[in-house]
Formats: C-alpha cells, sequence, structure tokens
C-alpha cells in the first residue's frame, strides 16, 4: 500500500477502506467478485445503441455479447497480467451487465464494435405508429 502511512514508521497501516466499498469486505473464503460495466444508452434513427465502457481487453476472445427474452447481456473478463505491482486500482475479473431491451427491439440483428476502450452495440427498433382510435360516448 503506497500512502501517507507509509512516510512514518512505526504507524499502523490501515487496509484499502475504499476497496471495501467497492467490493464487499474479505473472507477467509472470497467467491470471485463480479464487477459491473458503467453503460450509455440512447436511440439514434430507429436504432437502440449502448455504449459500455471496457477499456483494457481483447473483444474478439474476452466479451461474450447474449440476447435472450428480451434483455442485452454483455460479459467481459480482464485477466491480470502480473502480480509484481506495488499498487494498482485496476478491476480485473469478471465484468458483467444486463439491460432490458426496448419493446420491438430486433435482438438478432444486433450488432457491437470496439475502440478505443468502448464497446458500442446498436439494436434496430421498428418504429410502431399508434393506431388512432376516437371513442364515441354514449348518453342515457
Amino acid at each position: 500500500m503506497s500512502g501517507i502511512l507509509e512516510r512514518w514508521p512505526g504507524w499502523p497501516v490501515l487496509p484499502d477502506l475504499f476497496g471495501w466499498a467497492e467490493t464487499g469486505f474479505p473472507t477467509a473464503h472470497a467467491a470471485p467478485v463480479l464487477h459491473g460495466i458503467r453503460v450509455e444508452e440512447h436511440f439514434k434513427d430507429g436504432t437502440y445503441v449502448l455504449r459500455a465502457e471496457l477499456p483494457g481487453i481483447d473483444p474478439a476472445k474476452d466479451v461474450e455479447i447474449t440476447v435472450a427474452d428480451g434483455a442485452l447481456t454483455v460479459r467481459a473478463e480482464r485477466t491480470e497480467e502480473s502480480k509484481e505491482k506495488h499498487r494498482t486500482e485496476f478491476r480485473y475479473g469478471t465484468f458483467a451487465r444486463s439491460v432490458r431491451l426496448p419493446v420491438g427491439a430486433k435482438g438478432d440483428e444486433a450488432t457491437a464494435r470496439y475502440k478505443d476502450g468502448v464497446l458500442t452495440i446498436t439494436v434496430p427498433v421498428p418504429e410502431e405508429k399508434a393506431a388512432t382510435r376516437t371513442i364515441p360516448v354514449r348518453t342515457g
């Protein structure tokens, strides 16, 4: 741990409390940590667009994208390259995120592109025009 407390010998070295806040308290038999993926989404030209932050991965072998039951799921894995680091705030392990697709989205026509650490998934959503019907009001 690097930090101000290491500069004064004899002072207690505190655990990384910020890491605990993000990953939970350590246990003797800790299960693998599943990290979330930060995303942003919007609609553009009849298309649902999901952008996911996934820096430092090889999309060809470390990313899996699935569509099932109206949900889009992105799973990725980043492995640690070296154990000799003095300090790291990088997250390693499995990352996952599921989002509900808009009604009518054509998940089977989804496409994905990875550039500069951002995975962009586009899903066509045909515009459905709601039929307008006038309902007469009866009296008596």
